[in-house]
């Protein structure tokens, strides 16, 4: 398995090993990984004396998928015995939750088995459990376990979606010939939020869009 490392979303989306930022690959391959999907509701309004509430659908949450990987210095697996694993970890660690100076946050990432991209998204998570040491308590095994969080841009997932209900937050990107009052006319079916979703962006000139910004439509029932 290897771990493709990007600076951005869209680069991860697209690229592949000779675009990467960096690359990490594993010595082992992962026995099993484990995706989740998680929904969130809320508590609807119970009244007294009764035995439960209608749950509420609020929003999905980005799928989630873990693996451990397993760091094995003794020299069973590739026949090549070293003093620790602090190296590998180190090194481990780099490329997972390392800090980038340049884009001020850690990478996106692409997980790549074979020749077959599985899963695209941020590292929100890294434990690692140490299991076997030396008679000086130097580790020379230990399973790092990863959880990977889905992450797409803005627009892509909108699209993905497709929803239209004005009572929804939208991020739509200006193209030429868009005015504002155009915008909410097809976010809302009324051109006349245009006033409040300029006030929420701070654009002072509406009829003057520039192509390629990103322009946040809110739902209605805040911009009222």
């Amino acid at each position: 398995m290897l771990i493709l490392a990007f600076s951005d979303s869209e680069s991860a989306e697209n690229g592949g090993l000779n675009d990467a930022d960096d690359s990490y690959e594993a010595l082992i391959n992962p026995e099993t990984y484990t995706l989740a999907y998680k929904l969130k509701f809320s508590g609807g309004r119970q009244g007294q004396g009764t035995s439960g509430a209608q749950l509420r659908y609020e929003y999905t949450e980005p799928e989630e998928i873990t693996f451990d990987f397993l760091f094995d210095n003794t020299g069973i697996i590739d026949g090549n015995p070293r003093d620790s694993v602090a190296a590998d970890l180190q090194r481990f660690k780099e490329v997972l939750i390392a800090y980038q100076g340049d884009s001020h946050e850690p990478r996106h990432f692409k997980l790549v088995w074979g020749e077959n991209s599985i899963f695209k998204g941020r590292v929100t998570e890294v434990s690692i459990n140490h299991k076997l040491f030396r008679a000086d308590g130097t580790p020379i095994r230990a399973v790092a376990t990863v959880k990977f969080k889905s992450s797409i841009e803005e627009e892509k997932r909108a699209s993905r979606e497709n929803n239209s209900s004005p009572d929804l937050t939208h991020v739509r990107k200006v193209k030429a010939g868009d005015t504002l009052p155009l915008m909410c006319y097809r976010i809302y079916g009324d051109p006349k939020y245009y006033i409040q979703v300029a006030k929420v962006n701070g654009i002072n000139n509406f009829r003057k869009l520039t192509a390629g910004t990103d322009i946040f439509f809110p739902p209605i029932s805040k911009t009222k």
